[in-house]
């Protein structure tokens, strides 16, 4: 069984996001970075692709020819990765779609709903792939922890509280991270609810299985002048009468990036925290708190299957990120030969990035109205 061929569009040189998809494509060994147009600045992107040894006929200065060419070619890429800002991934998504080629792209799917409406609509027509990058929901306690929920471990959910809290925007930044995501043409019209609040969202509804239908949201703009939020609350109904509280945060000073998540249904609770990821609580009603950790005692086989190193040593970021590659990689292989994808993966699609978007406008639409409850599409 052939690695498969990946192609990248964006994460060139200075780029942080890309090369983190490039290493955890490379982490388990099923993918081999060959082709790319990694930057809009041409010199660039050449200097980049001889960077990453990517051989000199596949180093494109433009997405489009990209696709063109690798479709036309008998070695070319199976997939490509989109890890540009978020205005960016409408373009290459569609343009890959459309040439045959399965697509995976960072959260959120676009920067505005008609963007998300043409990449969804691409990949109707062209019966590829999608595949959306939430990559915490690689993390194997996160998996125990949906594991734990769907067998009835926590009873009837009544309560999902999760936050993102973040402190590296509360001032006037600049630089090539903060530039676009402060800036509404490259960010679209959420902030920090689309750059993180899509996250803790994203992480809620995995978890649980239970799907947001109206949200009431207060987004502020603390930092003057700024023009996209960096703060936002919202409290979330959800399909059978469960409640949540989502609170997302750029200017948080004293975090860096505090993702958490806690879930209380009848008969017991949980609660994880993404900067300890391989350590979550679990307790049931009136007995003390279990201690659970990845790959410890007590672990499930969803949070087993995607760990990879024994228990104590620490495993996160890197190894969430290169979970989703493997399970992009296993259901391409697995939907090209016309076979379903093996129990127990979990790949993120067209829906839950559409999704991703509904929640951003209802948000959005939400705080304009002064926090009035909002359906999510």
């Amino acid at each position: 069984m052939r690695r498969l061929r990946l192609g990248m569009v964006g994460g060139g040189q200075g780029a942080f996001i890309g090369g983190v998809h490039r290493i955890a494509a490379r982490i388990d060994g099923q993918w081999d970075l060959v082709a790319g147009a990694l930057s809009s600045d041409a010199d660039r992107a050449r200097a980049s692709a001889a960077d990453l040894g990517i051989a000199e006929d596949r180093a494109y200065t433009d997405f489009a020819e990209m696709a063109q060419a690798e479709a036309a070619r008998a070695d070319g890429i199976d997939a490509v990765a989109i890890v540009t800002p978020n205005h960016m991934h409408a373009g290459p998504a569609v343009a890959f779609l459309k040439a045959g080629i399965h697509v995976i792209c960072d959260k959120p799917l676009a920067a505005t709903p008609e963007q998300a409406d043409q990449i969804a609509q691409a990949q109707k027509d062209s019966g590829k792939q999608f595949i959306l990058t939430h990559n915490y929901t690689g993390y194997p306690l996160i998996r125990q922890a949906r594991e734990m929920v769907a067998r009835g471990d926590l009873g009837e959910i009544r309560v999902v509280q999760v936050e993102y809290a973040q402190d590296w925007l509360a001032e006037e930044t600049s630089g090539k991270q903060a530039d676009w995501r402060v800036d509404p043409a490259r960010s679209g019209a959420g902030g920090c609810v689309g750059d993180i609040g899509t996250h803790a969202f994203n992480l809620a509804s995995f978890v649980t299985g239970l799907r947001a239908q109206q949200l009431a949201a207060d987004l502020q703009a603390f930092v003057p002048g700024r023009q996209v939020d960096d703060n936002v609350h919202v409290m979330l109904r959800f399909a059978g009468g469960a409640r949540g509280m989502l609170w997302a945060s750029q200017v948080a000073v004293g975090n860096e990036n505090a993702l958490r998540l806690r879930v209380h249904g009848t008969k017991g609770g949980i609660d994880w925290a993404q900067e300890n990821p391989n350590v979550m609580t679990f307790t049931r009603f009136g007995e003390p708190k279990q201690i659970l950790t990845r790959g410890g005692a007590g672990s499930s086989a969803a949070g087993t299957r995607v760990t990879r190193i024994p228990p104590g040593h620490p495993e996160g970021y890197l190894e969430g990120f290169a979970t989703l590659y493997s399970e992009a990689a296993a259901l391409i292989r697995h939907v090209d030969q016309g076979q379903a994808l093996p129990e127990g993966h979990h790949v993120l699609g067209i829906e839950d990035g559409l999704q991703g978007m509904r929640f951003i406008a209802a948000c959005i639409a939400s705080s304009r109205g002064d926090g009035v409850w909002t359906p999510l599409g």
